[in-house]
């Protein structure tokens, strides 16, 4: 079947608005962003809001061109790094405090989109977890978990209820997260830059960042086509490496994970989902996907050293799709992508400074939309108000990843987390 040529629904389906022009000439400024996802987003929107002036944002391509543009646009709190594996590391109180920073981040993002009239099509209608597996041990273990540690309450869904929800049989029961939505996240990353904008940030896209100096007790930033001398500088670049600082390039692996979207399904929706919340499932390797507003099925899933093409992507996620709901087989895909997103091996957002003007947020892993919010919450007050918040990710690092070995072992993980889900399911038969 024929793909469109469009690189991603979201694309295709992006508000139009006025380019931001490149960087040009000599410039100075307070604060300079580099990264035009949301990490950078947010630190430049909360920035101004702070009635912080002289804040510039760079983007290489297009705002919202990585992973912020190209994700499932789920909402949700949380990181990579599971709760009980948080609470283990960090303690109780720890724990709870970085877990807070995120369902403060899902508030945010609702706010920012109601605030700010940023046509997203946001639904504030929750999340399911899908349990693949007929043990409920799991399923019952976090939601034990989420309620005794950190205070958060997750809905128990009897098998019954689910299958009225989600017509499949593959699942057995599961949670529904209320504090959870989804959205367009691409268009939600032009709203942002555009409310940054309209409060005096300086949003340049194509200004690809070739070099970053330090010079005297400042920095200095160059592009192709104009530089700036800045008192701060946040790097924000994710899994499209800036090539910029080499302990922060290093400290991270860029994965690429994998969305299609079918055509749009009329009454075939209904015969899938009567629920408009998000979905995903119960296994390490799960698949995640969410109806549109347009009747299509967005699907998503895998994660892989690997950036594959449009029919390669759409040939991976038509098995698993038929594997859950076996009433869509054959239906067309409309759109196929992969993107990268950036991973650190301690599985947490790497959120910091080196302590001399020059900061960095990345690694949000494919958990990102709440964690990047917490990011510019926490960068934004640390730089305009010398809070010290951000402190709480410093047990964090930057921690190196030894690529192109490092992505030998996270392939090599993945399969073997994969095979332990199979080999499960095998034996439930």
């Amino acid at each position: 079947m024929t793909l469109s040529s469009v690189a991603s629904y979201y694309r295709a389906t992006a508000t139009a608005y006025d380019a931001f022009e490149p960087l040009q000439g000599i410039n100075d400024a307070k604060v300079v962003i580099i990264g035009g996802g949301f990490a950078g987003l947010h630190t430049a929107l909360e920035l101004a809001e702070q009635g912080v002036r002289d804040v510039v944002l760079l983007e290489r391509e297009q705002v919202g061109f990585g992973a912020s543009g190209r994700n499932g646009g789920f909402v949700f709190a949380g990181y990579s790094l599971g709760e009980q594996a948080l609470l283990d590391q960090r303690g109780a109180d720890h724990a709870r405090a970085l877990f807070q920073l995120t369902t403060e981040g899902v508030q945010r993002i609702r706010h920012l989109a109601s605030h700010y009239s940023i046509p997203c099509d946001v639904v504030d209608e929750g999340v399911i977890w899908a349990n693949w597996f007929r043990d409920p041990a799991v399923l019952r273990g976090r939601q034990a978990l989420l309620a005794e540690r950190y205070g958060v309450a997750w809905d128990w869904l009897p098998q019954a209820a689910l299958r009225q929800r989600i017509h499949t049989t593959r699942y057995f029961d599961g949670l529904y997260e209320r504090n959870a939505l989804h959205l367009h996240p691409l268009n939600f990353a032009i709203g942002l830059a555009q409310a940054a904008a309209a409060q005096g940030v300086a949003v340049h896209e194509q200004s690809r960042v070739t070099r970053l100096q330090r010079e005297g007790e400042g920095w200095l930033v160059e592009t192709g086509q104009g530089s700036i001398r800045t008192e701060q500088v946040v790097l924000a670049c994710g899994g499209y490496l800036a090539g910029l600082r080499n302990e922060v390039d290093r400290a991270i692996l860029p994965i690429a994970t994998y969305i299609m979207v079918t055509e749009p399904l009329g009454d075939r929706l209904r015969a899938c989902l009567e629920t408009r919340s998000a979905v995903y499932d119960s296994r390490f390797a799960f698949d995640y996907y969410r109806p549109l507003p347009d009747t299509r099925l967005l699907w998503g899933g895998r994660i892989s050293v690997r950036d594959r093409s449009p029919a390669s992507v759409q040939a991976l996620l038509r098995d698993d799709l038929a594997k859950v709901f076996p009433q869509l087989k054959g239906v067309k895909i409309d759109y196929a992508w992969s993107g990268l997103m950036s991973y650190a091996r301690h599985q947490m957002p790497q959120i910091g400074s080196s302590g001399d003007g020059l900061w960095w947020a990345q690694a949000f892993g494919g958990h990102g939309l709440a964690p990047t919010c917490a990011a510019g919450s926490v960068l934004a007050a640390a730089i305009a108000q010398g809070d010290q918040r951000w402190r709480q990710f410093a047990d964090y690092g930057l921690d190196r990843t030894y690529r192109p070995f490092g992505y030998l072992g996270a392939q090599a993980s993945y399969w073997w987390q994969q095979g332990k889900d199979w080999f499960k399911t095998r034996l439930e038969g």
